[in-house]
């Protein structure tokens, strides 16, 4: 596992834990309907897509600055896919739960991919420096 896999994986577990102990303040000051019970399976879901595609995007951009390109589409691509398939499909199997669902799988899926943007612009920065580095010696 490289550095910067195992640094985003640590940062990544920070913010879940950060998220799951707001997430459980908040189930004591708001309404309880607001709060789907598959909320914790949430925070597992998107901890695994998350490392899974920055691990494809750091082994992408060690082999071609193209490459990255191409992984980083393909995987925005197949997750974006996959979360309106797991939304559709948790709708139609629990209609009572489905909107507490939709409204949290929401709110994660914001603070993921904001999280997620940060850490790909500082992926992409630190290995354009690294190849400036390699092409002026």
């Amino acid at each position: 596992m490289s550095p910067e896999v195992s640094r985003y994986a640590k940062h990544l577990l920070l913010l879940t834990f950060a998220a799951g102990l707001l997430c459980l303040v908040l189930f004591f000051v708001l309404p309880h309907a607001w709060f789907s019970p598959s909320i914790p399976f949430l925070f597992v879901f998107y901890y695994s897509c998350s490392l899974i595609s920055f691990i494809l995007l750091d082994m992408s951009i060690r082999k071609k600055i193209n490459s990255f390109v191409s992984v980083f589409m393909l995987t925005t691509a197949v997750k974006l896919f996959l979360y309106v398939a797991i939304m559709i499909i948790y709708a139609l199997i629990n209609r009572k739960d489905a909107i507490s669902f939709l409204l949290n799988f929401f709110v994660l899926y914001l603070v993921y991919t904001v999280f997620e943007v940060i850490q790909i612009v500082s992926l992409t920065r630190t290995s354009s420096l690294t190849d400036e580095k390699r092409n002026a010696r």
